[in-house]
């Protein structure tokens, strides 16, 4: 026999052993493995792990397209747009493997949280409401939980994966903006799912819906944004109602699984992506143009200063948890549970429990002191008028009773609103915000509009209204937030 055809025939001999020998026997052991790891870690998890997410994605997949209703959906589509069955089959399988996340427990547990944890730390002096543990560990095992946020920076994502690492693993919805390579892979490994906010395919929200809702049914515990995308102005924005009218949908009060609500506020001193939200709010068009060059350069010289000793933490960052919503509680005692109502309350338990940090206190009091806003001065074409360090530093004293007295949590360094104020004041002036000068401070020449976007975080919350619902019942009776 020529060599070449020897050489051949070992090669196929070699690849057929490793198929269907040593593959098989591997691939048991690694698994064997890997369920042995998640039972010690649900151990120490409070919300464990669900079989549902450490099923193979192509199980997922199957599943999800052959779900009754998706097929119901394949035949609608097929018969609305005059195609053959097959070809909207594969149009409803496609939309499944893009939308079907691959959870990794050595991604989300061995590395995201490592990672989320060193950069968190390394960036911002992070703050949790005491209380807040309490809230999540009166919740009924059984119950699926959602935790719903609003969103200030992309850093929330980073922020609340850590802070939720020894509770469970979230599984996150996800915009277009992730499916790039290599983060795409990464983020399906950390079990998020991607969404279409602007695609109106029916096929595609039904096979959209029913996945969230199967990872319902399954007690997954999910994260999402209700405002659909980042803060332009600092407020807490209106829900946009897709994900929690399929929760709300599919609910069946007598199924014995109940899904609990959880309201996640989170604010920071610093939001890393300020000046393109700003800049995007002054254009009126949700575009996030960020120049490569400007980004790694921020990058480099962050690091530059971290290796020379000489980083300057970007302030505090806090996260706390609002009053939790029983779904089943809404729908029996609410006078209107519909989805509008639902999406209104769980907003305002958001901006209730926004906490408040030096940065946006000080912001806000520079505006209630005298400093006129950004619209008056435009219109009027005039330079902001200083005000005094006195009458500043009384206006954010009586800030910080009033929050105080409504409930807000606070979180100053040491409680104390004086030093608030100074350490606000001094991370102002060092971004050019404000101008300290004597017994003045003055809003820098064309920063209005970030100090608007600091200020709006807390002065919402000063005028937030009562939460009405919360007086017919609807809410789970747990520990509130408490100040730090």
């Amino acid at each position: 026999m020529p060599l070449w055809l020897v050489i051949m025939v070992l090669v196929l001999a070699a690849i057929a052993t490793l198929d269907r020998i040593i593959g098989p026997g591997l691939r048991w052991f690694l698994r064997r493995r890997m369920e042995r790891a998640v039972e010690e870690l649900n151990k120490r998890l409070e919300r464990p792990i669900q079989p549902f997410r450490l099923a193979r994605r192509q199980d997922q997949v199957i599943r999800l397209i052959h779900d009754p209703q998706v097929m119901e959906a394949v035949s609608d589509y097929a018969r609305t747009e005059g195609v053959p069955h097959n070809v909207a089959f594969a149009k409803a399988r496609s939309y499944a493997r893009e939308i079907v996340p691959g959870f990794s427990t050595a991604t989300y547990f061995g590395f995201a949280i490592r990672v989320a944890r060193r950069l968190s730390r390394g960036l911002y002096r992070v703050h949790l409401g005491r209380a807040d543990s309490d809230t999540l560990r009166g919740i009924d095992p059984r119950s699926a939980v959602v935790f719903v946020m609003n969103h200030r920076s992309n850093m929330d994502y980073v922020l609340v994966t850590w802070l939720a690492a020894d509770r469970s693993a979230l599984s996150y919805a996800v915009g277009e903006w992730a499916q790039v390579w290599p983060l795409k892979s990464l983020i399906r490994a950390m079990g998020a799912y991607f969404i279409r906010r602007r695609y109106s395919s029916t096929l595609y929200r039904a096979v959209l819906a029913r996945y969230v809702q199967m990872s319902i049914q399954e007690g997954v515990t999910q994260a999402m944004f209700p405002e659909g995308g980042l803060s332009l102005n600092g407020a807490v924005g209106p829900a946009k109602k897709g994900l929690l009218h399929y929760i709300v949908r599919d609910f069946d009060l007598s199924s014995g699984r109940d899904v609990v609500f959880v309201p996640v506020a989170l604010n920071y001193d610093r939001v890393l992506e300020d000046r393109v939200l700003i800049k995007a709010a002054e254009d009126g068009v949700r575009r996030f143009r960020v120049q490569p060059s400007l980004a790694a350069g921020f990058v480099l010289r962050t690091l530059w200063r971290k290796a020379r000793g000489t980083f300057r933490h970007f302030g505090y960052a806090a996260v706390c948890y609002g009053r939790p919503v029983s779904l089943s509680d809404f729908i029996t005692r609410s006078p209107d549970p519909s989805t509008e109502a639902l999406a209104e309350m769980l907003m305002s338990r958001i901006r209730e429990a926004v906490p408040i940090l030096p940065v946006p206190l000080v912001a806000a009091a520079m505006v209630q002191a005298g400093a006129r806003t950004d619209s008056d001065l435009r219109a009027e074409g005039a330079p902001a008028l200083p005000v005094s360090r006195a009458a500043l530093v009384d206006t954010a004293r009586a800030l910080v009773s009033a929050l105080k007295a409504s409930g807000a949590n606070q979180h100053l360094p040491g409680g104390d609103a004086d030093a608030a104020i100074e350490e606000g004041l001094s991370a102002m002036a060092l971004r050019g915000i404000l101008e300290v000068r004597g017994g003045e401070v003055r809003i820098a020449q064309g920063q209005e509009p970030t100090l608007g976007y600091y200020a709006a975080s807390v002065l919402q919350r000063v005028t937030e209204p009562v939460d009405e619902a919360a007086r017919h019942g609807a809410t789970l009776e747990l520990p509130a937030a408490a100040a730090t």
